[in-house]
């Protein structure tokens, strides 16, 4: 497995072994031995999760307070811009994002560890993306930032698309309206607070 680093460490872009010939190609998906020696994870996914989205459809910025996930992201039909914004306060690279693209045709995957917005836009008339989390659903903590914030900057590949949203995420807050991830004294991540405070 190659892996290649973004501009905000910790999120990476990796790529499986492809073994193909006249009949196709093979990959390991997902190998836990070879993941972690390349991510440095050594938790447990406990959900798969499948979402079909049509050209333009944008989805996030999504993240969990009080049980942040990991996600590994895999685009298994079509192409997508996957975004991960860092939303840990104390972090150097608050604020800041990196995309990139991940499609059927170059079989990346993206590793978005905890403390991280994540979002995509769908580039082809279908995109269907699969990803694993450590963490399961907690509806409580859900949270969405706004896709478009200036304060972030996204740069979107979206010359001549129209954007199609889900209500939440047309009404969802901008980074400095926002609760994030707090660090806490060991390094882990503590309760969200917003940017002005509790």
């Amino acid at each position: 497995m190659q892996v290649k680093p973004t501009n905000l460490p910790g999120v990476l872009i990796l790529e499986p072994k492809l073994f193909s010939d006249d009949r196709g190609f093979f990959t390991e998906q997902f190998n836990a031995r070879v993941f972690a020696e390349a991510t440095g994870f050594h938790g447990t996914f406990v959900q798969d999760n499948l979402s079909r989205s049509l050209r333009g459809v944008v989805r996030g910025l999504h993240y969990q307070l009080g049980q942040p996930q990991s996600k590994l992201v895999a685009c298994l039909r079509g192409e997508i811009f996957d975004v991960a914004v860092d939303l840990r306060r104390d972090s150097p690279h608050f604020g800041q994002w990196t995309g990139f693209v991940l499609s059927e045709a170059n079989r990346q995957q993206a590793w978005i560890p905890p403390g991280f917005g994540h979002g995509f836009v769908a580039l082809s008339d279908v995109a269907e993306v699969f990803y694993k989390v450590d963490a399961f659903r907690h509806a409580p903590g859900e949270r969405s930032i706004l896709w478009n914030d200036p304060q972030i900057g996204i740069d979107w590949p979206l010359e001549g698309t129209d954007v199609r949203l889900s209500p939440k995420d047309e009404q969802a807050p901008g980074l400095s309206q926002a609760e994030i991830f707090e660090i806490d004294s060991v390094g882990g991540l503590g309760n969200g607070c917003s940017i002005d405070g509790p």
